[in-house]
């Protein structure tokens, strides 16, 4: 049986090799490429794949939210993170949010079918590059975000309002106004803006390298 696998990024020509590669494989099924994160959860249930490629930074909802609700909705869905940037911070976080793997765009072409075997043998999957930049985190003194509080981190420091997360996450704004709360006290950050510049300078906002 073929291993179906949807291809999120906005880049159309990193889409295309990718498929182009990927369909050279005779045990590997494309079943889409798409150019957003909201697209690949509106997509999802339809066309049921098994693996995802997917980009972080893209318009409109990013790659780590993207992951997260998808999971919500077919947590056996594999999600591989697709991507140009090596920062522990970024993969730790991917990882986090429910990631099998985590591939950087310049390995060579067979390792991202590598990738995909393993995740579909239920391991967990960096690239050399990848596992190479992760680092333990020291220390332990400061409570650790869940996946769901670096999701909303994400969104905030995006200079969201509670009610535009609420409506991004289809949650309801006293959720978000709770885990507000959380990743304050947790961060120690009274201020949105000091959430913001903790996200800028610990790489949680997206776009603030550049090729990611």
């Amino acid at each position: 049986m073929s291993i179906r696998v949807l291809i999120v990024d906005d880049h159309p020509m990193v889409a295309e090799g990718i498929q182009s590669i990927l369909e050279s494989y005779d045990d590997i099924e494309v079943v889409g490429t798409l150019g957003t994160g909201q697209e690949a959860v509106d997509r999802v249930a339809d066309l049921f794949p098994d693996v995802i490629l997917m980009d972080l930074n893209m318009p409109g909802l990013g790659g780590l939210s993207a992951t997260e609700i998808i999971l919500e909705r077919a947590p056996g869905t594999r999600i591989l993170i697709l991507s140009m940037h090596d920062s522990p911070e970024y993969i730790s976080t991917a990882l986090s949010h429910g990631a099998k793997g985590y591939v950087l765009k310049d390995v060579p072409t067979e390792e991202i079918k590598q990738a995909i075997d393993a995740v579909m043998r239920g391991e967990q999957y960096l690239c050399t590059g990848a596992s190479g930049s992760l680092q333990p985190k020291e220390g332990g003194a400061r409570e650790a975000l869940t996946g769901r509080e670096q999701t909303i981190l994400l969104e905030l420091a995006q200079g969201k309002s509670n009610k535009e997360v609420a409506q991004t996450l289809d949650i309801s704004v006293r959720t978000v106004e709770t885990h507000r709360k959380n990743i304050k006290r947790k961060l120690g950050i009274s201020s949105t803006a000091g959430l913001t510049r903790y996200a800028l300078e610990h790489g949680v906002l997206q776009g603030t390298s550049p090729g990611f």
